[in-house]
């Protein structure tokens, strides 16, 4: 089976519901993962929006969640970012300079939202602290034994 990551919230290309965006309670949406390659140790999610700021013109990634250290047995609830994460699970540094979820909250057209699941053979150190996306990329150098992705869209509904 290959690695796969899975919403109770949405399907794969399909749209994310408004719950999950500034527009609603912008909680962090459910998710799973199964078919995970022998040897995970650890789970890394980034989630990211490479439309910014414009789908049109896109300028950036803007990285809207990031965690590692994730268990493979753990699965996120819905809210998880502020009910509870695992326990010895990190975060890192979003496009809003802060830890936790920030929701789809797109300018203007309809994006695209990567949740990138990064399967590592081993659990990265606690002295990573709360790394950029690219400083994490660069911890996980040579540690990735496996990689899925689960994309949803959104666009804010009209004004």
């Amino acid at each position: 089976m290959a690695m796969v990551l899975m919403s109770q919230a949405f399907v794969d290309g399909g749209a994310i519901p408004t719950r999950y965006t500034c527009e609603g309670e912008d909680c962090s949406p459910p998710l799973s993962w199964a078919g995970l390659p022998e040897g995970t140790a650890s789970l890394v999610l980034i989630i990211d929006d490479p439309d910014a700021p414009d789908p049109a013109a896109p300028r950036m990634v803007w990285n809207h969640w990031i965690l590692y250290n994730l268990p493979p047995t753990a699965d996120l609830v819905a809210g998880a970012a502020t009910s509870g994460l695992p326990p010895g699970v990190g975060e890192g540094i979003n496009s809003w300079g802060r830890i936790g979820y920030g929701g789809p909250c797109p300018p203007i057209g309809c994006h695209r939202y990567f949740h990138c699941l990064y399967a590592l053979d081993v659990i990265l150190p606690s002295e990573l602290g709360t790394p950029t996306r690219d400083e994490l990329l660069i911890a996980m150098e040579d540690h990735i034994i496996g990689r899925t992705e689960l994309v949803g869209t959104y666009e804010k509904a009209s004004i």
